[in-house]
């Protein structure tokens, strides 16, 4: 057989569109950080009021997501993304011109709609045994967002007001918009089947499992992630020229991670992959807990530590929807989905206030440890016996 014949097949053009959908989302996720500052002084709110427009965001993203995917299971996916990415584009237009900060909060709800859909579609568009690498390039849309259309759109902020980030982000979802019109493949919706037959992975203990897994994880990454400039500074001492490098390193180490993560999860499995994926990241988290504690600071040691992180933490996505897709199976694999984006906001928000627990009781270098913990309890978890309908593939 030859080195053509053997190699698979180039990802179609349709998913990197979806790729840019999703670095536009995450780009309107966590661009509020950029430009908190201006919008609070502009809407004369305090920094604290308008920090809410985050929390809003990920709230939104965690209970619609599973109810969206019921509500939107039986349509064709790709009208559901071109409906999503419609509702995304005018939220955010709305956004760039709210006249007050409550019209700002409701435009931010209005926007925590698509990421589901997005991830449904590459799922259910992906030949046997590919599913990995076509979630993979997606979930790189979220990573690339961070030293991307993050950095991109806080300059814009900057220079030229904070409602120029959302239109930037508007017009690119228009695009992305006229992408899928374009090339998205047109997957049909699930069988119409009664509400408890669609709500069936909120009963299904294999795919609350890996919910609770994601969740874990998700807690975990995101404590060490959040205060990472906090940790950083507590590391390399005062010089806070050291501070970008770091931070680069994240997103590139993050990239490779994801797309990694992808080829991973088809050669070896999503259930193995999982394991290897999380229990990666807990090893890295306690090497950061080390470089913490016995102050070998400096430059290198510490891009280093945080650029093996990185792998591990942006490498979670591609096998647990994955497993998830095997554990809930093709009628309910929408909804498996949403639940699992769930699981990882809900790990969002309480990263930041256990995090802020920690430092505020014990200090900044018990923040790794921390997160290492929660992430050797998603490791233990990621262990149990797979479902029977996982046995095979994995």
């Amino acid at each position: 057989m030859s080195a053509v014949t053997a190699s698979k097949p180039a990802l179609p053009g349709w998913l990197y569109v979806l790729f840019l959908a999703l670095l536009a989302t995450a780009t309107d996720e966590f661009i509020i950080a950029g430009v908190l500052r201006a919008i609070a002084d502009d809407l004369r709110v305090s920094v604290a009021a308008a920090g809410q427009l985050v929390t809003v965001f990920a709230v939104v993203y965690a209970v619609g997501a599973p109810t969206l995917a019921v509500v939107c299971e039986r349509f064709p996916r790709r009208a559901v993304m071109v409906g999503g990415l419609g509702v995304f584009v005018l939220s955010n237009a709305a956004a760039a011109v709210a006249p007050g900060y409550w019209w700002l909060l409701a435009a931010r709800v209005a926007a925590a709609v698509i990421a589901s859909a997005a991830f449904a579609t590459a799922g259910a568009g992906a030949p046997p045994q590919q599913q990995g690498r076509y979630l993979a390039v997606v979930t790189a849309g979220m990573t690339a967002a961070l030293f991307t259309g993050v950095p991109l759109g806080t300059w814009l902020g900057g220079t030229m007001g904070w409602r120029a980030t959302f239109w930037l982000i508007a017009a690119v979802g228009a695009i992305v918009m006229a992408g899928v019109l374009a090339t998205a493949p047109k997957v049909s919706g699930g069988e119409i089947a009664p509400l408890r037959e669609r709500l069936a992975p909120l009963r299904d203990p294999g795919v609350l499992r890996l919910v609770l897994v994601t969740f874990l994880a998700a807690s975990g990454g995101l404590i060490f992630y959040t205060y990472l400039a906090a940790y950083t500074r507590e590391v390399a001492g005062d010089s806070t020229a050291a501070l970008p490098f770091p931070l680069f390193v994240v997103g590139v180490a993050g990239l490779v991670g994801a797309l990694l993560a992808g080829r991973v999860t088809d050669s070896w499995g999503p259930h193995r992959s999982l394991r290897v994926v999380i229990g990666g990241h807990a090893v890295a988290l306690g090497l950061a807990a080390f470089l913490g504690f016995s102050g070998a600071g400096g430059t290198v040691p510490l891009a280093a530590v945080i650029g093996f992180w990185a792998v591990f933490a942006w490498g979670l996505t591609p096998p647990v929807q994955g497993s998830i897709l095997l554990a809930a199976g093709p009628s309910a694999g929408m909804t498996a989905l949403a639940l699992n984006i769930s699981g990882l906001y809900l790990g969002t928000g309480v990263a930041g206030a256990v995090g802020g627990a920690v430092i505020s009781t014990v200090g900044i270098p018990y923040l790794p440890l921390a997160a290492a913990l929660l992430m050797a309890l998603s490791f233990a978890l990621a262990w149990a016996p797979a479902p029977a309908r996982l046995t095979t593939p994995v």
